[in-house]
């Protein structure tokens, strides 16, 4: 039962992204897929880009932790890394791995990067679909 579920879900997530994406019913739609795979390129080279960085600064580095208080440190895999950097490209941020160090800068700077490059392709999405396509 457990697998069923876990498969309808998925089914379900995935008929809602296809109706999404294939319904132009609504006034003025504009649905570029070649703007969309390249937001999704460029975040996931983003993304692994900052994973290679914090990979690196651990080298030298304690630079993520459980708990600010305890300082225990988080065991410096790279797909804890690549977890990491996820979570802060996508705003989203658990609490369950903080950075310290030298890595707080460049969580600021991936986050803030994670809410502007959306907003500047959804822009252009815009500016394409009145007539302007400007590449």
């Amino acid at each position: 039962m457990h697998n069923f579920l876990i498969g309808a879900a998925i089914v379900f997530i995935g008929l809602n992204l296809y109706y999404f994406f294939a319904n132009k019913d609504y006034r003025k739609s504009h649905f570029s897929t070649s703007l969309f795979l390249k937001l999704f390129f460029v975040l996931s080279g983003i993304l692994l880009g900052f994973a290679v960085l914090y990979y690196v600064l651990s080298t030298s580095d304690l630079i993520l932790v459980q708990d600010l208080s305890t300082r225990e440190p988080i065991d410096p895999t790279f797909l804890n890394f690549l977890y990491f950097s996820g979570e802060t490209l996508f705003s989203i941020g658990y609490g369950d791995m903080l950075p310290i160090g030298s890595a707080r800068f460049f969580t600021i700077i991936e986050a803030a990067i994670g809410v502007l490059l959306p907003t500047a392709y959804f822009m252009k999405s815009l500016d394409s679909s009145n007539g302007s396509e400007d590449n």
